[in-house]
């Protein structure tokens, strides 16, 4: 039976790759009308006067069968498919109070994407970003309002977002998925889909007056992290021509888990289940897998290196040359974590401080604290955000920033986000008086109490896209809004030339080889300024935390 229905699967699959490879036609987008591949598409025009495609299918569903397999190519269709309503976000639990959603529902039925265009004909050749959500690879969606396309589309950019596998659906290993597989590998389909939708990208984004030939992935956080995946992959590095990461790389502190590893993983989640057999793991519910995922004690299914996506550990891949030779736009925020993920419920004083660091590091504590100095208790909340920071996501970032520029032959930009959010509007701050949570779980977004001192993890992502306005948590300042107007700027023109420099901007020096390197710190004074912290970096690359 099983060998009838990889049969008949492999016979569905070789049709509709026939369907997808086809060259689309210059579509009328005066009329929101596009044709891709497998079919014809209507999609809105907003009030801009920009187009939208959403919902818009770029693989087959994800499920039953095909449910822990590579994307499958999407089946054609007849009719007209209408794309204004976004397609359904992938199984996930309400884990992030600073997400909130325009997609329709949840559903293992998940891989589709959203294109925002300026172009009027097929025939223009726009640049295109193409832009993977953060959320841990355990939520987020291309709907979010914070991802919206429609403001890099009116500088020219041909803007999409993608929804990929998350969690136990998105990177679950297991021996017999391995076994199934023609690449003998398994784990990494998130992943996998990110690579497909660069493929369609490649395939279709003409017909939306794109460019197939000027294609830029970018992300944050989980985003950020498969952005560096996607370059250092063989299937998606040769279609890129610029990268954008934002918070975060594979190339971290711990080696990312072998195949093997993963498996054994797979297999101890599997028979918390009771599920002997990978038959019987794709026949459970859905909602029961996601739900057991969710529960204290689970694994977290991340990234692996799979002998095939990733045919070697990320930091080798780079530390070779062997990724996408490319300018790569990077950097991190001045808040990445809180000195309360260091510390605990201590109070930051110097006490505190050094004892957190000694039971980290151990013998190693004394030059830890020389790079991350506190001489007094003031000095001590500063010290210690810095250090979390660089545990949590900046070190990983500042890697891949690092190797890249050493062994590749393209420009490497690298910029510190340095600011803060405003406060909050009156309505939200009394909404949130007197919680000592730093999320504001129903609002969509997320609301830091105390405010913080510095820019917090994700708080780049509306100004860098221009959607300020989509927050509804803050009280958005002039100043905000020129930063975010900058940001814009330096990323619509890297989409545009693999350079962010122009006009009227501050100029940004590429980051250089060595230990000399230069960042660009965007606040409402922006400027380029010396690296003042690749001693910590290397530090903590030979010490090890405990």
């Amino acid at each position: 039976m099983r060998n009838l229905l990889a049969l008949a699967l492999a016979s569905l699959l070789t049709t509709t790759s026939v369907a997808q490879s086809a060259s689309p036609t210059a579509g009328s987008l005066a009329t929101n009308q596009v044709q891709v591949a497998t079919g014809q598409l209507a999609g809105a025009t907003l009030p801009s006067g920009i187009h939208r495609f959403s919902g818009v299918p770029y693989a087959a569903p994800p499920v039953g069968p095909l449910r822990w397999q590579a994307p499958q190519p999407s089946q054609p269709w007849q009719d007209v498919r209408t794309a204004t309503q976004f397609g359904p976000r992938a199984m996930q639990l309400p884990l992030f109070g600073d997400m909130n959603f325009r997609s329709n529902g949840v559903s293992e039925d998940c891989l589709y994407l959203n294109v925002w265009t300026g172009a009027q004909s097929g025939k223009e050749r726009r640049p295109v970003l193409v832009y993977f959500y953060g959320g841990g690879f355990v939520a987020g969606d291309g709907s979010e309002p914070r991802y919206d396309g429609e403001a890099l589309a009116r500088r020219g950019i041909v803007t999409v977002t993608v929804n990929y596998r998350l969690g136990v659906f998105g990177f679950m290993a297991h021996p017999e998925l391995t076994k199934e597989s023609p690449h003998h590998a398994s784990g990494n389909y998130g992943l996998l889909d990110q690579a497909a939708a660069i493929q369609w990208v490649k395939n279709n984004i003409a017909a939306f007056g794109g460019d197939p030939q000027r294609i830029t992935i970018g992300g944050e956080s989980a985003g950020s992290f498969s952005v560096s995946a996607q370059m250092a992959s063989p299937l998606a590095k040769k279609l890129l021509v610029g990268a954008i990461g934002e918070s975060g790389s594979l190339l971290g502190l711990q080696p990312l888990p072998t195949l093997t590893q993963a498996e054994q993983t797979g297999v101890a989640f599997a028979s918390s289940l009771g599920a002997g057999s990978l038959a019987a793991l794709r026949a459970l519910p859905a909602q029961q897998l996601l739900e057991a995922s969710g529960k204290e004690g689970a694994p977290h299914f991340s990234a692996i290196v799979d002998g095939y996506f990733l045919p070697r550990p990320p930091t080798e891949i780079y530390a070779s040359g062997a990724q996408a030779d490319v300018p790569l736009l990077v950097g991190w925020n001045s808040q990445e974590m809180g000195y309360q993920a260091l510390l605990g419920a201590a109070a930051p004083n110097l006490e505190s401080y050094r004892a957190a660091v000694q039971k980290l590091y151990g013998a190693q504590a004394g030059a830890i604290l020389k790079l991350y100095p506190a001489t007094t208790d003031v000095q001590v909340e500063q010290a210690a955000t810095d250090l979390a920071s660089d545990r949590f996501i900046a070190y990983s970032t500042w890697k891949w920033a690092d190797l890249h520029a050493q062994t590749g032959d393209q420009p490497v930009y690298r910029y510190l986000f340095a600011r803060p959010r405003p406060a909050m509007t009156p309505e939200m701050g009394n909404a949130t008086a007197g919680l000592a949570g730093g999320v504001v779980k129903g609002t969509g977004n997320a609301a830091p109490a105390p405010p913080a001192k510095g820019a917090v993890h994700s708080a780049e992502i509306e100004y860098a896209l221009g959607n300020l306005a989509t927050n509804k948590v803050y009280a958005w300042t002039p100043d905000d809004y020129l930063v975010s107007k900058t940001m814009q700027a330096y990323f619509a023109n890297f989409i545009k030339t693999g350079n962010p420099n122009g006009a009227v901007l501050p100029n940004w020096p590429a980051a250089g080889k060595g230990a000399a390197g230069q960042l660009l710190r965007l606040d409402v004074t922006t400027r380029a300024e010396s690296d003042q912290t690749r001693a910590r970096y290397l530090l903590l690359e030979q010490v090890t935390a405990k």
